[in-house]
Order: structure tokens, then sequence, then C-alpha cells
């Protein structure tokens, strides 16, 4: 399976939602994670 950006925001976003299942208090710094990553995957900082 190729890993690119493509794939990488669902797989971001399945493996994201999990986490705020199994640890609700967690959630700002989740979503401040994958916000970061999206915005550096969009700006062409990380393949």
């Amino acid at each position: 399976m190729y890993l690119g950006v493509g794939n990488l925001s669902p797989l971001a976003s399945l493996l994201f939602g999990i986490l705020i299942l199994l640890f609700p208090k967690f959630l700002n710094y989740l979503i401040a994670f994958y916000l970061i990553i999206i915005g550096l995957v969009g700006l062409g900082l990380i393949r």
C-alpha cells in the first residue's frame, strides 16, 4: 500500500477518531496535532 498525501488524511482521521473514543479528555491535543500535520503536508514540508 502506497502512503501518500491522498491516503494520509483519511488514515489520520480514522486513527484520531479511535483515539478520541478511547481518550476523550485528549480531544483538544489530538485535533491540534491533526491540524498541524495536515497543514505541514499541505505546505509540502512533509511527504
